[in-house]
């Protein structure tokens, strides 16, 4: 227990000696580093979290939050089934859907495509943003109008504008197990951009009637997607919907469909703490020298006190009390210069990049032109956790070294 005698020794010895104005520098180089380690791993992580939220909305705004489907590919009855999945717990709205690859062609080029089959209707209530994209060009592909819609870089690979026709090579299977080549023509109604390459570059929307009578599905559809009020209940309500329906269809969600895209995201956040973590690793290391010297300089005031009747427990505490103030000070100071940072990161960047004449995100390169940024509360309060935990345990070892002076012969030196 620290008691208040040992907190004021503490407190004194933190400031060192006329003589030795070296051991306060050090202190305060301890102080900075800690500061700015907790301060640089606050603002990149909001980044990072900023980064991940803009995919997210960008994955979400083209597909749904979950998808459930027969086992055999092809979903009968759909009406039935979307009236279930709409009964959900946390279910806005289910609307039927179509997939088929293939590939397009205008002209000579040949390009891989993903054509999603949607009706409007159900889609306008289940697309939530995305609808906001291409609504106008949504309305344009009804029944059997043999009109599609492409994105940016599918139509500026394949050279073509709205009102030009395009081919469709589908690959059908028939009943012998083989794949039969089927052509159709269709015409091009809109033209939208997500901000993905993936999805700009072999996403192609058309009517969901058309697709299912290209591939003689009749009523059928390949699944029925659905969009949650709160994209990260859709993993709870993929299962639900499993146990409901059980093995004759599959469910999934955006977080096992995405998996790799977030997978990398957190490989990214996971080196870069590691990286970073090496400012405080490197200012715990000028917390043991700081108060390494500082027990050098204060031998004489050891024996002191150890011969006044304190304990090696006593000293112990005493040298601790200077390395968490150290740790505290730089922890406080580090939280409250990142969450200042990463809160201004909006205005700070555009100002950095007038004052440099540099874009950092040149709009004809990234699709993302701004720096996103999202603080969460549990990164700050983990970061504060283990940098305070780090600086105290760097008091250990100048604490014993304290604790092991002999009072007999410093005091005989002297």
């Amino acid at each position: 227990m620290i008691n208040s005698i040992q907190l004021f020794i503490g407190l004194r010895y933190l400031k060192a000696k006329q003589r030795n104005r070296f051991v306060s520098f050090v202190t305060l180089t301890s102080v900075i580093g800690v500061s700015l380690g907790v301060a640089a791993l606050i603002v990149i992580l909001s980044v990072m979290n900023g980064f991940e939220g803009e995919l997210r909305e960008r994955l979400l705004s083209m597909s749904a939050h979950g998808y459930l489907e027969a086992a055999d590919g092809s979903t009968e009855n759909w009406e039935s089934v979307v009236a279930k999945i709409n009964k959900e717990p946390g279910v806005i709205a289910a609307a039927p859907f179509v997939q088929l690859e293939g590939m397009i062609r205008s002209n000579k080029e040949l390009f891989p495509i993903m054509v999603h089959g949607v009706d409007y209707l159900h889609e306008k209530k289940l697309s939530g943003d995305f609808i906001n994209i291409i609504e106008g060009n949504l309305k344009n592909i009804k029944s059997e109008s043999r009109n599609i819609i492409l994105g940016r870089i599918l139509a500026y690979n394949l050279n073509v504008n709205i009102g030009d026709r395009v081919i469709l090579l589908i690959p059908k299977p028939i009943d012998d197990g083989t794949i039969m080549p089927v052509l159709e023509s269709f015409s091009v109604k809109g033209i939208f951009e997500v901000g993905l390459h993936n999805y700009d570059a072999s996403i192609a929307l058309a009517n969901l009637k058309d697709l299912a009578k290209i591939l003689d599905m009749g009523s059928s559809v390949t699944s029925i997607r659905y969009r949650a009020d709160n994209v990260f209940s859709a993993p709870r309500i993929s299962q639900s919907l499993q146990k409901k329906f059980g093995s004759s269809f599959k469910s999934n969600d955006w977080s096992v469909e995405n998996e790799s895209y977030f997978r990398a995201i957190r490989l990214e956040k996971m080196m870069m703490s590691l990286i970073l973590s090496l400012i405080i690793g490197v200012a715990a290391f000028n917390i043991v020298a700081s108060l390494v010297m500082v027990v050098t300089d204060k031998k004489s005031e050891i024996a002191v006190l150890r011969t006044l009747g304190m304990t090696p427990k006593d000293v112990v505490n005493i040298f601790f009390i200077q390395g968490i103030l150290i740790g505290w000070v730089g922890v406080i100071l580090g939280v409250i210069l990142g969450t200042t940072i990463a809160i201004n990161i909006p205005t700070i960047v555009p100002a950095l990049e007038q004052f440099l004449n540099f874009q950092i995100m040149p709009g004809d390169v990234y699709y993302i032109t701004e720096i996103p940024s999202n603080i969460e509360i549990y990164d700050i309060l983990l970061i504060s956790v283990l940098s305070f935990l780090l600086t105290s345990i760097a008091t250990l070892y100048p604490a014993r070294k304290a604790a092991l002076v002999n009072p007999a012969s410093v005091l005989r030196d002297e």
